[in-house]
């Protein structure tokens, strides 16, 4: 297999429900109401959630939201700089859990 990843298997996700149709109609309907316009604009809701999806490192959802922020609008310099702020977020994330390093380290120290 070269790859676990199929950019043609994003089609397929409505597919989730087959086997439990009340989850996923309730999934979806969650989902549409999310990215509808309201205090954020369809444009910066693509945008964040292209931060995200490269944070949580789903390459689905990094395809989708490439695809939308496009669409809508955005250019490569503001879907980079969205990417750089998730990525700041989840660095910051991982440094800041030094703190309960330092404090372990400092307890079995003593």
């Amino acid at each position: 297999m070269d790859s676990y990843y199929k950019p043609e298997d994003l089609g397929k996700f409505a597919e989730i429900g087959e086997e439990a149709p009340e989850l996923a109609e309730k999934f979806f309907d969650y989902y549409g109401a999310v990215f509808a316009e309201g205090e954020l604009t369809a444009r910066e809701k693509a945008l964040i959630a292209l931060g995200v999806a490269h944070a949580v490192q789903c390459p689905y959802c990094i395809d989708a939201y490439t695809q939308s922020c496009l669409e809508k609008g955005s250019n490569m310099a503001e879907m980079t700089e969205a990417v750089h702020v998730a990525n700041a977020i989840r660095g910051g994330a991982a440094l800041v859990h030094s703190v309960q390093m330092r404090k372990i380290a400092d307890k079995l120290s003593m």
